[in-house]
């Protein structure tokens, strides 16, 4: 099969007709928006291997930028826009494209299309529109903070994510692992809030470097990090992750424990559980095991109650705390989506609960942004339940050399942060309750 060209730009940065149409064809099916967009991807370069990895780059990053900024195009190009128009927007406005780089890509009629585009100047706008975010999700987040708080937060997640590794404590410590990495020539630093995190200065192809072949680093955000260290997992404990889903978070406590006690990794798809398991066998880990429940009453779980030393309940949520890396959730989710989930995680939580004992700890935590989903259902679980109170996230992480003013629930904020948002909260069943 032909190579599609390169996508090397030329000095004015512009790119060849195949790869304007490949981005096209997957950009229209993106935004039918019945899949996630990164399976979606992940489908398309299947279908298309004739792209190189520069490519598949280009692809991915236009396709992101275009959902990031959706809003903001539509207002440019039309609320009925094609994907065609959307990507020759973004290149116009967006990356500031001189006409130049359009001839060979646009017919004549829509480069004076694109010239009247550039000039457009669009007045007014609300502040949805001003932060590419759907009106309804603007109303839900102005509940927590002010606009000023919206835009800045909105800015933050309209980023692209940096790349994040988590070094496997159990095979390498941190700087030894970034003193491999930078003999490698890979950019490399220590994260800002993890004592376990490396940030990569790019986006390097890593799944055939000896030290993720060996297990020795995993990809984790640094605020996912920090969830582990919330649990606080020992040696010989009994310790439950309750939603665990592919198990990286699972990883990380398997290593804390020095992959002594029992860790069980419980989800309900058997397909994210099958993922875990060659990753268990990389990391070096024989204390965890994975088993697959029904739903959150299932007898495999009752089985433990009363048992576990610590919990973690990384609760399914609406995501929206993962923009930075899934902008097609702000399209895709919806006020139902939330209601249904809200509805569901005080149930997981409640179930959860019942498997600590007596002093042990339990940890609530999402990847959301949204009060619904994070204090509410803490504070409507600790009111039904006397025999659980708080911890403050602070005092446990300073106990572990993080410094971070985060206050009795862990709030971490793209802008601010530069990680992932992600709440959390630590509670711990009083003892004799």
């Amino acid at each position: 099969m032909k190579k599609t060209e390169k996508t090397e730009k030329t000095p004015e940065g512009a790119v060849s007709r195949a790869l304007f149409i490949q981005a096209t064809q997957a950009l229209g099916t993106v935004l039918a928006f019945e899949f996630p967009a990164d399976a979606v991807l992940s489908r398309h370069f299947r279908d298309n291997r004739e792209l190189g990895h520069r490519d598949r780059g280009f692809i991915a990053e236009t396709v992101y930028a275009v959902l990031r900024r959706l809003r903001w195009l539509r207002r440019l190009a039309g609320d009925k826009a094609t994907p065609r128009e959307l990507l020759l927007a973004w290149f116009a406005r967006g990356e500031g494209w001189p006409m130049r780089n359009f001839e060979g890509l646009a017919s004549a009629t829509e480069r004076e299309w694109i010239e009247k585009l550039k000039a457009v100047s669009l007045g007014e706008a609300t502040l949805a529109e001003r932060a590419d975010l759907p009106d309804w999700l603007a109303e839900r987040l102005l509940r927590s903070f002010d606009e000023e708080g919206v835009l800045a937060l909105a800015q933050g997640l309209n980023r692209p994510a940096p790349l994040d590794l988590r070094a496997n404590v159990l095979k390498i410590d941190r700087d030894t692992l970034l003193a491999r990495l930078r003999e490698d020539r890979i950019g490399a630093e220590p994260g800002a809030l993890s004592p376990q995190a490396v940030r990569l200065a790019g986006k390097p192809a890593l799944q055939k470097h000896p030290l993720f072949l060996d297990g020795s680093f995993e990809v984790q955000d640094e605020g996912s990090q920090l969830l582990g260290l919330l649990v606080q997992p020992k040696r010989g404990e009994l310790v439950v992750d309750f939603c665990a889903g592919a198990g990286g978070k699972t990883l990380q406590l398997g290593a804390m424990m020095r992959s002594t006690g029992r860790l069980y990794a419980f989800d309900v798809s058997e397909k994210r559980l099958a993922k875990l398991k060659p990753r268990m066998a990389r990391a070096g880990l024989s204390n965890v095991h994975p088993v697959l429940i029904a739903h959150e009453n299932d007898a495999k779980v009752k089985r433990l109650a009363g048992k576990a030393d610590r919990v973690l309940v990384d609760a399914p949520c609406t995501g929206l705390g993962t923009l930075r890396r899934n902008p097609d959730l702000k399209w895709r989710q919806s006020p139902a989506a939330v209601d249904e989930m809200v509805a569901k995680q005080g149930a997981i939580l409640a179930a959860a609960a019942r498997l600590v004992r007596p002093g042990g700890r339990l940890v609530y935590a999402t990847c959301s942004l949204l009060a619904e989903e994070n204090d509410a259902v803490v504070d409507a679980f600790l009111a039904a339940h006397p025999a659980f109170r708080p911890v403050s996230a602070q005092e446990v992480l300073d106990k572990q050399g993080v410094t971070l003013a985060t206050g009795e629930r862990l709030r971490l904020l793209p802008h601010v942060h530069d990680t992932d948002g992600f709440f959390a909260a630590v509670m711990e069943r009083v003892a004799g309750a």
